[in-house]
């Protein structure tokens, strides 16, 4: 047994050092804290000694050990008088006494023995008999700290005096038998290390539970449920074990095959227990309810909520991780999220492990109302007992007739009730307190937070939409206004040059031109999307072409100083060649038949072009051209929409250039276009650069 004490006593060795560096690493000074700290260390150093005691015994090492024995006694004798101060009051003086003595009795007892050797009976018995009234005085003063407490402050001592008693009670039986018997019991004396070790849990449980003795400790909720269903397990495993002997022991000549048979059997059943839901949360509530002070541990709780709310990824929309966050609180399967619709109605959005479909619960409704007058969790199982708890409630069948249905939350934000989720019975009994209660009507509320959100950001998407779209009706109609307009001028020309070939070539091109521009219109308004997609345009020819058209106009746009080679700009052509045309009709209908209007074209730069559209019409003031010409639905036509400007300068800054307007009333108008260029070089096309635009 000497191999057993070895690993005994060097395990409470470093128990108590692990347990008194985490002691010494959360103690804020208090004398208490302190004086458990110095009893665990003293333990540690004890039961070191022990260990070289027993790895190479000799006179001297054995009664270090003693010593330091009778000094942890001592020490865990000081703890529990710090504990019983406040109790004991007149017997403080007795009780202290008491221990004094007895410890120096057992120093006094192992300093004779020292003396006198350990052949001398008479001195061992006296060290022993020392050893046994310890063990007594421990299990008196454990038993006094746990009855003086009041009852509601046992909760906190009852391991560390459980701990406590079970190392004196174990003192107690070794110390008798040795007594009785003039000999130490060496089997007894290797076990004792162990025991120590074991009760090292209990002791800072309790230190746990009494922040008063000054200690920052706390447990983690899923390491004592972790720890504890491993030692579960061990537990099954061991009984599995010694039963798996017996039976091959007596099982004759089936005994290995009854043994291997029982312990495939218990491997299954142990698989099973640890792969249940239901179990895993059986033992879950029963350490919560049992270990500490709170049925949750809220830091934890939270982080995990908003995670879950916070997470929501294709696999669960935000209303199903509404749902699961709320079952995780209660241990429940699954559950229901009806939310609020704009009509009022509350439509059934989000189901989790249930099987629901189409269930609306109208507004106005007895659950409605009284779910918007009080933010009650309801008990549905309550209700069927105690309906009158609920005052007046009354459910609608759909929720009578949902038998797994177990709580109802309501989801309340700023603006009321917004919702409400219906969840499943747990998968064990779960018991619906205040705790319960008032953490499921924080937690809706954060819940209510998010889906209000979210019904929010739809409620702009789908704004933006009809913004979008309306915003493509008016440029649309805009465009329909001018291929009118430009019909119109063309009928208008018919009367005087109807029999002239160049104005009906001129004439026949226009209607192509129109049809092919209305055609384009239909398409874009059919596949809401530009049909275009951006490409390289040779602006010369898109400028070219954009007069052409209007030649039959008085006063037709004459082209001035054009390049002879192609220039290249990026953007989408059906849409360049309408704002561009949009500026050169503007100039036409602002200028009088023997007036002029010109276009020409400059390179700035191998980056930049300049597009001049030049007229000698009526002109514009600095103010109209600053505070209203590029102002949405601003104009001062009385057939204008006022979003044709806006438009050119809108895309043309989408290009990467700018519109510049320059203007003087009764002489005429000014309007540049700068757009960055596109270059070839030796067969590629560098892509365009920017344009400084403009205030």
């Amino acid at each position: 047994m000497a191999e057993f004490a070895i690993w005994g006593y060097g395990l409470a060795a470093i128990a108590y050092l692990c347990f008194g560096g985490y002691f010494y690493a959360a103690w804020k000074g208090a004398s208490t804290g302190g004086a458990l700290l110095v009893a665990v260390l003293v333990s540690c150093a004890w039961a070191a000694v022990s260990c070289w005691a027993a790895l190479a015994p000799g006179e001297h090492i054995v009664i270090a050990a003693q010593v330091l024995d009778a000094i942890r006694n001592g020490a865990w004798y000081l703890f529990i008088l710090m504990l019983l101060r406040p109790l004991t009051r007149g017997m403080g003086g007795w009780v202290t006494g008491a221990a004094v003595l007895v410890c120096s009795a057992q120093l006094v007892s192992i300093g004779v023995l020292a003396i006198e050797g350990f052949a001398d009976e008479p001195t061992q018995k006296i060290s022993i008999a020392a050893t046994l009234v310890a063990a007594v005085l421990g299990l008196v003063l454990v038993e006094q700290l746990y009855r003086g407490m009041p009852a509601e402050s046992r909760w906190g001592l009852k391991p560390l005096c459980l701990g406590l008693a079970a190392v004196y009670m174990f003192e107690l039986y070794v110390s008798s038998d040795a007594f009785l018997f003039g000999r130490t019991d060496g089997d007894m004396w290797s076990v004792r290390g162990v025991a120590h070790a074991l009760v090292l849990p209990l002791i800072a449980l309790s230190g746990a539970r009494n922040p008063s003795w000054s200690l920052r400790m706390s447990l983690s909720r899923e390491a004592v449920f972790h720890s504890t269903a491993l030692a579960v397990a061990g537990l099954y495993l061991l009984t599995v074990a010694s039963a798996g002997y017996y039976v091959r022991y007596f099982g004759g000549e089936w005994g290995r095959a009854l043994q291997a048979t029982l312990l495939f059997g218990a491997l299954v059943l142990l698989a099973v227990f640890f792969f249940s839901g239901s179990q895993r949360a059986r033992l879950r509530v029963f350490l919560n309810k049992h270990l500490f002070p709170y049925r949750y541990d809220y830091r934890n709780e939270w982080l995990r909520f908003t995670q879950a709310l916070s997470s929501a990824d294709g696999k669960l929309d935000l209303g199903q991780s509404v749902i699961q966050a709320l079952c995780h609180l209660v241990e429940s399967p699954g559950g229901c999220l009806w939310l609020r619709a704009q009509d009022g109605r509350y439509v059934l959005h989000a189901v989790l492990n249930q099987r629901l479909e189409g269930i609306v619960e109208p507004d106005g409704s007895s659950l409605v109302r009284f779910l918007e007058s009080k933010e009650w969790v309801i008990n549905l199982e309550e209700y069927r007992i105690s309906p009158g708890v609920y005052q007046g409630l009354v459910l609608p069948d759909w929720l009578v007739q949902f038998p797994q249905a177990w709580l109802l939350i309501p989801l309340r934000s700023g603006s009321g009730l917004i919702g409400f989720v219906v969840l499943s019975a747990p998968r064990a009994r779960f018991d619906i307190d205040w705790e319960v209660l008032d953490l499921l009507k924080t937690a809706q509320r954060q819940a209510a937070s998010y889906l209000a959100r979210m019904q929010s950001a739809e409620a702009l998407i789908e704004a933006r939409k009809f913004e979008s779209f309306n915003r493509m009706s008016a440029f649309v109609v805009h465009d329909l206004k001018n291929l009118v307009a430009q019909l119109s001028l063309m009928m208008k020309n018919a009367e005087r040059h109807r029999h002239n070939p160049a104005f009906q070539d001129d004439m026949l091109e226009t209607v192509a031109h129109v049809e092919a521009r209305m055609r384009s219109l239909m398409a874009q308004l059919q596949e809401k999307r530009s049909v275009d997609p951006p490409r390289f345009t040779d602006l010369v020819a898109l400028v070219e072409r954009v007069c052409r058209i209007r030649r039959s106009h008085r006063p037709a746009p004459l082209v001035e100083a054009m390049p002879e080679h192609e220039v290249l700009v990026s953007g989408h052509p059906e849409r360049l060649e309408r704002v561009i045309g949009h500026i050169v009709q503007n100039a036409l209908e602002a200028t009088p038949e023997d007036g002029k209007v010109s276009v020409c074209m400059q390179l700035e730069s191998q980056r930049c072009v300049r597009l001049l559209i030049r007229d000698t019409g009526k002109g514009m003031s600095d103010a109209f051209i600053r505070e209203r010409l590029a102002r949405p639905f601003e104009t001062t036509k009385a057939s204008g929409m006022g979003i044709g400007v806006y438009e050119t300068r809108q895309y043309i800054r989408e290009l990467g250039g700018d519109v510049v307007f320059e203007s003087e009333v009764g002489v005429g108008t000014l309007v540049t276009i700068e757009l960055p260029r596109v270059l070839r070089t030796d067969g590629a096309v560098e892509e365009p650069g920017v344009v400084a635009q403009h205030g």
